[in-house]
């Protein structure tokens, strides 16, 4: 046994325990826990895991026990031992194939791009430890990670993954460019920043860019979400002023709510100094917020518009596509998106342990949720790493053409 599992005794797994449990008793948005008994969940596995003497079998069973609430994100993890998503540290997606992790999305403004990386290269192994689908692949918090790929013609390249400056990614967030016969295209590989006052700008400025066109393409796909700057996408796709969707934290659910009663988030500022005003707005103010879109000047291309997901579309972008579902605003092109809408936190537990659990729900204006279902496009165009091996985008060939067709 380790020196450092001879100093994880029972009585210290015993109080942690105690300390998840009661975080997620307290904190979790749910006060039904997802249709589960969290208190018998807990005491079904309490033997098991109090039997984990080695701190790495400990945390493994608390995350299993977790996992049985069947929702996202939930973690338990030591701070030592924290992992961090591929995409979060590549900017990049990964699609399986004959075995293989393929790149899917190459986001210009992440590591994976600066690198060269495109889609339908390979991934292969992760600080030289091999990678193989289904398993999820992350990376050590806080490390320098190196990674072999094979490239579409076969070669393998070790490359030490290196992220652009975020002044440089930012302006790479957001790319717009006409494609042929009066076809936009807008490409958001994020909404970064809480409310969102520079990417609102950087939104602004690509819609300008496209301001001649008759009909638009806008990509999502692999956007993971962030912050409120979806609100700018959203109204430039409606003409007036439209509730979207809202928030709902676990103690308003409990007391009970009229959505028309929440607070309302209706337009994010030009400038910073706005910013000092919402915040003491919201300060002290539960945080179900109703989203209403800001009446923004209409594009010419607006009711004329695909929009691309797919299954890596998640969080903020997926709010834009079910809000787009919802009013029929444009075209839904690609696949389903992930259905991973819930708002999360990270608790500190004792002695550098991290839970992280949902702590809001979201709900369109309608009524609606889709958590665990993800939006459905209206044409389904899956991903194809054939066509990405022969250097063509097949979902945005598709996406371009009925585009045009508008």
């Amino acid at each position: 046994m380790t020196e450092h599992a001879t100093e994880f005794s029972p009585s210290l797994r015993e109080q942690i325990l105690e300390a998840v449990s009661r975080t997620v008793q307290t904190r979790f948005f749910d006060p039904n826990f997802n249709g589960r008994d969290w208190q018998s969940l807990v005491q079904d596995a309490r033997d098991q895991i109090l039997r984990a003497q080695e701190p790495v079998e400990f945390e493994s069973s608390v995350d299993e026990l977790l996992k049985r609430l069947s929702v996202h994100p939930v973690g338990f993890f030591h701070q030592t031992r924290a992992k961090v998503p591929f995409h979060h540290v590549l900017r990049a997606t990964l699609f399986p194939r004959n075995g293989n992790w393929v790149f899917q999305d190459v986001q210009e403004d992440g590591a994976a791009h600066a690198a060269g990386i495109k889609p339908g290269d390979s991934l292969m192994a992760v600080n030289d430890e091999p990678v193989v689908p289904p398993e999820s692949v992350r990376f050590p918090a806080g490390r320098e990670a190196s990674i072999v790929i094979r490239r579409r013609g076969g070669a393998e390249e070790r490359i030490v993954p290196s992220a652009p400056p975020a002044a440089v990614a930012r302006k790479l967030s957001v790319r717009a460019s006409v494609l042929h016969d009066g076809v936009g295209y807008l490409k958001i590989t994020r909404f970064p920043g809480l409310v969102g006052v520079d990417m609102a700008r950087d939104i602004d400025s690509a819609i300008q860019e496209l301001s001649e066109c008759r009909a638009a393409v806008i990509d999502l796909r692999g956007n993971p979400g962030g912050g409120s700057a979806n609100l700018r996408l959203m109204s430039y796709l409606t003409p007036d002023k439209r509730p979207v969707g809202y928030s709902l934290t676990r103690p308003r659910a409990e007391r009970g709510y009229r959505r028309e009663e929440l607070a309302q988030f209706r337009r994010i500022p030009y400038n910073k100094l706005a910013l000092v005003w919402l915040a003491l707005r919201f300060k002290f103010a539960d945080k179900s917020i109703v989203v209403v879109t800001e009446g923004m000047k209409p594009p010419r291309f607006q009711s004329r518009v695909v929009l691309l997901v797919n299954e890596h579309t998640v969080s903020g972008a997926e709010i834009v596509a079910g809000f787009v579902k919802d009013h029929r605003l444009a075209v839904i092109v690609g696949s389903r998106t992930a259905g991973r809408l819930y708002g999360w936190s990270s608790f500190p537990i004792q002695q550098q342990y991290r839970l992280t659990i949902p702590v809001s729900n979201y709900l369109t204006w309608e009524g609606k949720c889709f958590e665990g279902s993800g939006i459905a496009p209206d044409v389904e165009v899956p991903f194809s790493p054939e066509a990405a091996l022969e250097g063509r985008d097949h979902q945005l060939e598709e996406g371009t053409r009925i585009a045009a067709s508008l």
